[in-house]
């Protein structure tokens, strides 16, 4: 999988990969792992996990209310990727105060992911880069609600 910017397929194989690594209880690297928590946290996706032939190459239309299970688990390593790293700043206390407040995990994750699907979706509409700031003070926000 390219590091930075895979491609959609990169990503779909990547999930399609370890979901099949883990059912067949192949050692999984820690990016795998960490792919498979989220996985397994989200049940509703396994039918797609167990038949990467038919949607590897599925469409999903949000505006009809689909939505595109391999976008909503690379939203969630993101999240996690940027705790663990407290990127940017401030995250990761904000991620335990969701957690704590929510009794959740992945809820806390959702929220965040609000945050960030928000700013992606400000950047592309903009044609501008990611506002950061706008992203940390979401966040922010989010965690003192």
């Amino acid at each position: 999988m390219a590091l930075f910017n895979p491609s959609r397929d990169q990503v779909r194989q990547f999930f399609f990969d370890s979901w099949s690594k883990c059912k067949a209880r192949q050692a999984l690297t820690a990016l795998e792992q960490l792919a498979v928590d989220i996985m397994q946290q989200h049940p509703e996706y396994h039918h797609v996990l167990d038949a990467p032939e038919t949607y590897m190459d599925q469409a999903y239309f949000p505006e009809l209310g689909e939505t595109n299970p391999f976008l909503h688990m690379s939203l969630h390593l993101s999240v996690l990727e940027q705790v663990s790293i407290d990127q940017p700043p401030g995250i990761k206390t904000a991620y335990h105060r969701l957690w704590s407040k929510h009794g959740d995990a992945c809820e806390a994750q959702h929220v965040l992911m609000e945050c960030l699907a928000e700013t992606i979706w400000q950047a592309q509409r903009t044609g501008g880069g990611l506002d950061a700031e706008a992203y940390a003070a979401c966040v922010g926000a989010k965690a003192s609600e």
